[in-house]
């Protein structure tokens, strides 16, 4: 009986982990140059909010995210800077599929979202942190 309930606990537990996020398996991405940020700048704020999307995103696939570009830095983005006590910002764009749950429910269920940007902030060089998105 012990090692039963052992088992059916494991499985909940292992269902539980699987059903908790978004898909990131196969997301694509593509180098955008850039005069403000570093390559690996721009891999980080992709791997922040790649995590953001698998811990939050229930229902959802990320298909492709990527660079805004430095154009898209603009004072309507900086504004996040000194909304945030932050010095730097840095837009990504993404698109996304959304399953027939719709995700959380706020979301079109069986919807495909592009051009979805995500807004990071970080102070000096530190670690970017997701602050909004959306169109």
């Amino acid at each position: 009986m012990k090692k039963y309930l052992v088992t059916v606990l494991m499985c909940i537990i292992v269902l539980g982990l699987c059903s908790c996020g978004g898909n990131v398996d196969n997301v694509k991405t593509h180098e955008v140059e850039s005069q403000i940020y570093s390559q690996e700048d721009i891999s980080k704020a992709i791997k922040t909010i790649e995590k953001e999307f698998e811990k939050n995103w229930k229902g959802c696939t990320l298909t492709e995210i990527y660079y805004a570009g430095d154009d898209e830095i603009s004072n309507e983005y900086k504004d996040w800077t000194n909304r945030n006590e932050a010095h730097e910002v840095i837009v990504l764009v993404s698109s996304f599929d959304v399953d027939s749950s719709g995700g959380d429910g706020s979301l079109n269920p069986n919807e495909t979202y592009d051009d979805w940007k995500w807004i990071l902030v970080r102070d000096n060089g530190g670690q970017w942190k997701h602050v909004d998105h959306g169109y």
